[in-house]
């Protein structure tokens, strides 16, 4: 059939009489141009889904790009800054190694009490007991608790917290209780309080 027969016969085709369920009985020219419609139109989904794969490949690459373009930057800020890092870690391992050495060890903690008991002599009160209760592990230190009772006058009692917070050792005051002495017209006080010292714990995490 020539090109002029098929396209006659294309202008005596009446799309409206063609039957969805029977295309075999269609003419040769409309199921030719059927199909090349049909692979173009195969052809351009596949297209599609074949950019829509590559637009996510892309735009995968484009957020990999930007983390590693992120730590690169954070490798090179560091890097420019080693030298100040090093400074720093040297300040930090010294004032570290500043703390420790006020912490005492087993042999100092009798001269620590005599340093508390001295204290709270020169402030002018009176002990009626210091008593060094059980140690409290920590993992890097230990906690040496150190129960107090003093009597004396208000100002005695504020001048021994403040000499005992300047001790060259560490030592910290908690759970403080201050009442009148019985008898006494409210002019001398007892305080019963809570002082700790620590040393270092040389095992570390291991009790």
């Amino acid at each position: 059939m020539s090109l002029r027969d098929s396209l006659d016969s294309l202008r005596k085709v009446d799309l409206g009489e063609l039957d969805l369920n029977n295309l075999g009985a269609w003419p040769a020219p409309v199921k030719a141009i059927s199909a090349v419609l049909l692979f173009v139109v195969l052809l351009g989904l596949g297209w599609q889904l074949h950019l829509s794969d590559l637009q996510a490949g892309l735009e995968q690459q484009r957020q990999e790009e930007q983390a590693l373009k992120e730590q690169f930057a954070s490798k090179a800020f560091q890097a420019a800054n080693l030298e100040v890092f090093r400074a720093q870690l040297a300040e930090m391992e010294q004032s570290f190694g500043s703390l420790l050495r006020q912490l005492p060890s087993d042999t100092e903690v009798p001269g620590l009490l005599e340093d508390i008991t001295r204290t709270g002599l020169d402030s002018g009160l009176e002990f009626e007991e210091i008593k060094l209760l059980p140690e409290v592990v920590q993992p890097f230190y230990i906690e040496l608790p150190i129960r107090i009772r003093v009597l004396g006058g208000y100002h005695d009692l504020a001048a021994f917290v403040s000499g005992a917070a300047s001790l060259p050792r560490i030592v910290t005051l908690h759970d403080f209780e201050i009442k009148p002495v019985a008898g006494s017209n409210g002019v001398r006080l007892g305080m019963d309080i809570l002082a700790r010292t620590y040393r270092y714990n040389d095992k570390g995490l291991q009790p």
